[in-house]
């Protein structure tokens, strides 16, 4: 789960998951997904634990990032060239790279690793997001606000992407995203390790503000319209919801996240 600030590449295979005790990982993608822009690139060439494949760009962009280990094939491509590399109207910025998925994530050792966080350092959870924007969009406030990390059910939510990796600005390299297999028996666990459970519903009048409490909190947010699922909210230790006005009936779950993460850093 090591996160480094500073340029460091690696060409190899990712280290292999550690077998330990606890709620399990998903199975890692076979596909190699393709992250583009100047954030999301350096951000994962930064990462020790983000293996990098190949890298295409302009040589004005390839110029920026200083050069390349040789093991890494590097190639030169045009604007036109690059955007048949990426989705259409993707804004790619002159730089395209080629990545292996990130190493799995255990969830026991995420909590145990971050047992003796101060305690607003939040989890965010998220129940069956599949928008890879609005997911992007989370790992970037969970940032912001210093999360310890986010935990998704694996079957229901979107893989890592150029689309995901570029809404989360860099984020996707640095915040710890676990993927489960079983979101209620997560939900078990993370409680088990000390956290006050708040589900986000509009469907109570209890404010976020007064279920916060001063103990360690797992912020559980639901898919836009779906809401979280009745068994999702059965394993939450208190709902509670935002005081927006009555002139909105929901905000962007992303939106949702980013104002519940800030509640938390300055209760």
């Amino acid at each position: 789960m090591a996160r480094a600030a500073g340029l460091a590449f690696r060409a190899g295979p990712p280290h292999a998951a550690r077998m330990r005790r606890g709620h399990r990982p998903s199975q890692p993608s076979s596909n190699r997904p393709r992250f583009w822009g100047r954030h999301a690139v350096s951000a994962a060439l930064a990462n020790p634990e983000r293996t990098v494949r190949r890298v295409w760009g302009t040589r004005e962009a390839l110029a920026a990032f200083g050069g390349f280990p040789p093991e890494i094939p590097v190639t030169y491509a045009d604007v036109a060239d690059l955007g048949r590399l990426v989705p259409q109207d993707a804004p790619h910025q002159g730089i395209v790279i080629e990545v292996d998925p990130l190493p799995d994530i255990w969830l026991a050792d995420l909590l145990e690793e971050t047992a003796n966080a101060a305690p607003n350092r939040p989890l965010v959870v998220l129940d069956q997001v599949t928008d890879p924007h609005n997911v992007g969009a989370v790992l970037r406030s969970a940032a912001a606000f210093d999360a310890i990390g986010l935990v998704t059910q694996d079957r229901h939510a979107p893989p890592e992407s150029g689309a995901l990796a570029r809404a989360a600005s860099g984020a996707l390299e640095t915040v710890p995203w676990v993927r489960v297999v079983n979101l209620a028996r997560a939900l078990e666990e993370i409680g088990e390790a000390g956290f006050w459970r708040i589900g986000l519903t509009g469907h109570t009048q209890r404010g976020l503000a007064q279920a916060i409490g001063t103990g360690r909190v797992a912020l559980v947010l639901g898919a836009e319209g779906e809401g979280m699922r009745q068994n999702t909210e059965a394993h939450c230790d208190e709902l509670a919801r935002l005081p927006i006005s009555p002139r909105v009936e929901s905000l962007n779950v992303s939106n949702a996240a980013a104002i519940a993460l800030y509640a938390v850093a300055t209760r």
